[in-house]
């Protein structure tokens, strides 16, 4: 991602650049940038009935026109505010009220079907799943904590069956972080690497040891009976 740089005090500040593609992690940035200059009042005051004063509302301003290539500037030049200035940028991406509640829905739907695959890592699924939250956080929706977590809980193939049982009956789910019940997973995970193999796959190799031997011991029991056939017959004829 392209940046545009300018130093405030003595602290360095590396504006990302906006791009139609990039807002979600783009109002993200620029979200920490201006509140590490003091100045996000001037788009969500703490207190609507104060409203920020000139200079703040000017520094924050600035601080988005930093951060926005010039086409992007020239729509939001008119704006008198960073409120209208942010608000602005926020509508261009997201559309309109109605349009941003279908994108919640799509989003949810996916955040909903998404399961983690047999192959698939946890780090890597955490991601995707990480991204569509943010998403929907971006959108302006709540996406609790607990609910997150519950759905790792229940997104997760039946190898973690054990790990995933002991924390919902023994963990406090309402109390748990997204970062914590990944890491106890990330661990079991690298438990069941270290085995040599996997309960299911020593199965499987009994299960093939288990055909072959029987496949030998019919083999070895027909002969037998065929032999044992002929001594009776034989036995037989010579008794009377």
């Amino acid at each position: 991602m392209e940046t545009s740089k300018r130093k405030e005090g003595s602290i360095g500040l590396s504006y990302p650049l906006f791009t139609k593609s990039n807002y979600t992690l783009w109002s993200l940035k620029m979200k920490v940038f201006i509140k590490a200059q003091g100045v996000w009042d001037a788009i969500e005051p703490k207190d609507p009935k104060k409203p920020a004063d000139e200079k703040t509302v000017q520094l924050a301003l600035a601080a988005i026109y930093q951060g926005v290539p010039e086409d992007i500037l020239l729509i939001i030049a008119e704006k008198e505010t960073a409120k209208e200035a942010w608000d602005a940028i926020k509508t261009l991406c997201m559309g309109t009220e109605r349009v941003k509640e279908a994108k919640v829905q799509t989003l949810r739907a996916e955040f909903e079907s998404l399961v983690m695959k047999e192959t698939e890592q946890v780090d890597d699924f955490c991601m995707k799943l990480s991204g569509i939250v943010t998403h929907i956080r971006v959108l302006g929706e709540t996406m609790e904590e607990v609910s997150v977590v519950r759905k790792i809980l229940r997104a997760v193939p039946d190898k973690f069956l054990q790990i995933t049982s002991n924390i919902e009956q023994f963990g406090d789910i309402k109390e748990m972080t997204v970062e914590e019940v990944v890491g106890r997973l990330k661990a079991h995970e690298e438990t069941m690497k270290s085995k040599p193999e996997n309960a299911s796959g020593q199965l499987l190799l009994t299960q093939e040891e288990w055909a072959k031997k029987s496949n030998k011991v019919g083999i070895s029991f027909q002969g037998q009976r065929t032999r044992g056939g002929h001594g009776f017959r034989g036995r037989g004829r010579g008794n009377f």
